[in-house]
């Protein structure tokens, strides 16, 4: 299932769905049952969830890509998220090229075209140095996908929700110029956290489309990959992913949508709201269908 919209003679293809198993996944079999599951809400996107590390089943391996293929799920995968991009310590950097290597082999396994791979902290260290050190290990990381046959895995910096996590957008945005084939995952939940709330509705969200296509090109703005939650934040930032239904805690996801519509853009969204991703994936789907 395909979402498809037609602005005269251009054809634009947009992905919404889950990051991982919402609760209404219940007993079902994966990835069997996923094709209906997804199907039932009207989505066509998946993200496999390999945040505590690299594990697939052979039982996914074998049947997820035809599936996926039969019924146009496009399904992206989430990279450990105790890869450190940015350690000081030379070991842990090594350790995360080959955690980022290990994520695109089972992407590839799985029909995944798309890895998200977190950034690491900043803590010990200025931020300018932070991202010095991964951009190297990103550049390590591409040289290894590229002599591994995974040219083709496209790795995807995400912007994270902690003030003291390297991530920002402009930190993301120049870290996707290691290699003109990367694109950055935009965590709109994150960044409204790390802001402290600072996303307030539709101009916000054009500043930082904006910024990203003067940087990166449309093209790339086109393709980005999304993340989309409520969270709960602290002085600190990111505390907690909440529901769409938890009103209290921002961003907004409609004038978003309006913005991707507007400029014509066909991400891939993905939603990581706590326990009714693919609910509140719908919702967004429903609202940017609307228009």
């Amino acid at each position: 299932m395909s979402v498809k919209i037609f602005y005269g003679d251009k054809d634009m293809s947009i992905s919404f769905g889950p990051g991982g198993n919402s609760l209404s996944w219940g007993k079902r079999k994966f990835p069997q049952d996923l094709p209906e599951y997804l199907a039932s809400m009207g989505l066509n996107g998946y993200e496999i969830e390999c945040g505590r590390g690299v594990r697939i089943s052979a039982n996914t391996v074998s049947m997820l890509p035809e599936l996926a293929k039969q019924h146009g799920i496009y399904v992206t995968l989430h990279a450990p998220y105790f890869i450190s991009l940015s350690s000081v310590e030379e070991e842990t950097r090594l350790k995360s090229v080959d955690y980022i290597m290990q994520s695109a082999q089972a992407a590839k396994q799985v029909g995944a075209q798309k890895i998200v791979v977190h950034s690491g902290s900043c803590a010990k260290i200025s931020r300018e140095e932070a991202t010095a050190l991964a951009f190297d290990t990103l550049k390590k990381a591409q040289a290894a996908l590229d002599e591994a046959g995974l040219s083709d895995i496209i790795i995807c910096p995400e912007t994270m929700g902690k003030i003291n996590q390297l991530g920002t957008l402009e930190e993301v945005v120049e870290l996707c110029g290691v290699d003109e084939r990367f694109l950055p995952c935009v965590d709109f939940g994150h960044l409204n956290a790390r802001t402290l709330g600072g996303i307030k509705g539709k101009e916000e969200y054009a500043q930082i489309l904006d910024y990203i296509e003067h940087k990166l090109g449309h093209d790339r703005l086109s393709r980005m990959h999304i993340h989309f939650s409520r969270i709960e934040y602290t002085a600190g930032g990111e505390k907690r992913h909440v529901t769409f239904a938890d009103k209290q805690w921002g961003p907004e996801y409609q004038p978003l949508m309006e913005e991707l519509y507007r400029r014509q853009l066909s991400p891939s969204i993905i939603c990581e709201s706590d326990g009714t991703q693919a609910e509140d994936a719908a919702e967004m789907k429903r609202c940017f269908e609307a228009l």
